[in-house]
């Protein structure tokens, strides 16, 4: 008798991960691309066989109804399986722009780190990313959140009207600036 549960049929849409908006491209840097493509690749060649031996040793153990390494060993498959199909969807719908093409512009495009300052004097500096590589820890945001789109096609010296849940705040850029392009790229 199966003892599948809905763990094993959850549909990737469920997994609370930020969703991309209805027919975009998946926008990313050259290096959040080569992170996700590691990591990908990581779950296939090294961490997916390591726990497909795990669970294979604990099977031939005999009863798997108490065997926690077979049981867990199960479980974990399922993650790395669902991470990897998640993975290989957002790869698929990857769009790489490397954000240094518009080095030295004062225009704010994605990729583009940009200081203002808010009608209250306060002042931030964000990093426009995308979605599966901003960390808001860090200070970067992806580029369908509300500031990303309010600052999108800005230039220094504009001011903008950004409408939060709060109200609508009024901010200033003060800088707009793109990572250099390697040496061999420079022109």
């Amino acid at each position: 008798m199966s003892k599948a549960t809905n763990q094993d049929t959850e549909d990737d849409d469920d997994l609370g991960l930020p969703a991309l908006p209805k027919g975009a491209r998946n926008y990313m840097t050259p290096a959040g691309y080569a992170r996700l493509r590691a990591e990908l690749f990581g779950l296939i060649d090294d961490e997916r066989p390591k726990v497909v031996e795990i669970v294979h040793w604990a099977a031939s153990n005999g009863d798997r109804s108490e065997n926690g390494d077979y049981i867990y060993g199960k479980k974990r498959l399922r993650e790395i399986d669902r991470r990897i199909r998640f993975l290989t969807k957002r790869l698929e719908l990857v769009e790489v722009v490397d954000p240094a093409v518009h080095h030295g512009s004062d225009q704010v495009f994605f990729g583009a780190t940009v200081t203002y300052v808010e009608a209250s004097g306060t002042e931030r500096t964000v990093t426009i990313l995308g979605i599966d590589e901003a960390d808001s820890l860090q200070g970067q945001v992806s580029w369908v959140s509300p500031i990303a789109r309010t600052l999108v096609k800005s230039r220094e010296g504009d001011e903008l009207r950004l409408v939060t849940p709060a109200g609508v705040l009024e901010i200033e850029v003060l800088q707009v600036s793109y990572p250099a392009p390697p040496l061999g790229e420079q022109a």
